[in-house]
């Protein structure tokens, strides 16, 4: 089943929803909240990994990564944090393998299973999730790692399929902490309104969108039909998405745990930067923190490049063609990724030569005009995502 594709979905939802909102309300907090968490996610799990057969997959990649974890945190507390690569690179690579197998060879089979399915229900979230705790360990934020909370974590029901990608630590730290009943009803009064604007966002606005507007362009092709194409499928793939993600961070809140924000008013960005940090925030920030940061300051420290920029450039490169092949290995995704790469690199020679030249100015019409223009790049980059160019 997949979650928040229709009715049946939300009644199952009830189940774990209707205990946390009473628990919270009675102020039961701490680790019998967390404990509720756990059997909710298992619960939960039960009723989305449909056949039976997707169970056991999903049961094989926990402990396959939970044995990776453990082994790199009883390694790196063995050998005191002394910084040895290949382990880190090792370990890894081993924690990405079964989705670089999904992505580069979608009918492979293990255990007689197709592979197909754990796709579908969320691997590549997983997967940040858990690269995500290696690069922490190897860092030294993570010292400990329970099993019950490890499973919380990587299997959070409410984004298991979709997102948000949220951090083991903040993760642990809302698992633990202790709500007053005040507290809990701000936070379930927030909940509420995420799921109604999911409702919003992706059953009424993303329906009449892909059904009176995206819908229909499908058969008709030329300029003016893909230009409008272009409008129609980005504002549903927001609105859907967005939706999404709305969904899964109300039923967050609703268990009391406060799921980082995915969406701020992208369209409504002044620049490519200015969008990035609205759009999928939490996957571009993982980005960010985790690749391309700890690239350009490996690049500054090792002084792979004469000039700071170019560290700076080749690494959008890098984050962005990453970006790109993760949402899959078809031209289209790669080319996406190499795009916003482009972008990225452009508007940030634009920006520095500005200082100097003034193209443009301050104020009202300005900001209208930088959100207008950015608006036009980034719908002509969900075109090129979306494959109808090819």
């Amino acid at each position: 089943m997949t979650p928040y594709e229709n009715v049946t979905f939300f009644i199952y939802l009830l189940i774990p929803l209707v205990p946390a909102v009473l628990l919270g309300m009675l102020g039961v907090t701490g680790r019998v909240r967390a404990h509720w968490v756990l059997f909710s996610t298992l619960g939960m799990l039960l009723i989305i990994a449909r056949p039976q057969s997707v169970l056991y997959q999903i049961i094989a990649y926990l402990l396959y990564q939970g044995i990776l974890m453990r082994f790199y945190l009883a390694y790196r507390i063995r050998t005191q944090g002394k910084n040895r690569v290949g382990t880190f690179y090792l370990i890894t690579a081993l924690s990405i393998l079964p989705l670089a197998v999904v992505k580069l060879n979608p009918s492979f089979m293990v255990l007689g299973f197709w592979q197909t399915v754990i796709g579908f229900l969320g691997i590549s979230y997983l997967t940040f999730r858990t690269v995500g705790m290696i690069i922490e360990i190897r860092d030294g934020l993570i010292k400990e790692i329970r099993w019950l909370d490890f499973i919380s974590f990587v299997l959070f029901f409410p984004t298991l399929a979709s997102g948000p990608i949220d951090r083991y630590r903040r993760f642990v730290t809302d698992l633990e902490k202790t709500l007053t009943r005040q507290e809990y009803g701000v936070l379930a009064s927030q909940g509420m309104d995420y799921i109604f604007r999911g409702f919003l966002y992706k059953f009424i606005i993303a329906y009449l969108i892909n059904r009176y507007w995206l819908d229909p362009l499908n058969q008709t092709f030329g300029f003016l039909p893909t230009l409008q194409y272009m409008y129609a499928y980005s504002f549903y793939l927001f609105f859907d998405f967005a939706g999404y993600s709305a969904f899964a961070i109300g039923v967050s809140y609703l268990l009391g745990i406060k799921t980082p924000e995915n969406f701020d008013k992208p369209f409504l960005a002044k620049n490519i930067k200015d969008f990035w940090n609205r759009w999928h925030i939490s996957l571009s920030f993982w980005f960010r923190d985790y690749i391309y940061m700890r690239f350009v300051l490996d690049s500054a420290k090792k002084k792979r490049f004469k000039n700071r920029y170019t560290a700076s450039y080749v690494g959008y490169f890098l984050l962005f063609g990453i970006m790109g092949v993760w949402h899959g290995i078809q031209l289209q995704y790669i080319l996406y990724g190499l795009y916003h790469a482009g972008l990225m690199i452009s508007f940030d020679i634009l920006d520095r030569k500005n200082r100097t030249w003034k193209f443009w100015g301050q104020g009202v019409w300005w900001d209208s005009l930088a959100v207008l223009i950015t608006a036009q790049f980034v719908m002509f980059g969900f075109l090129i995502f979306s494959g109808r160019l090819g």
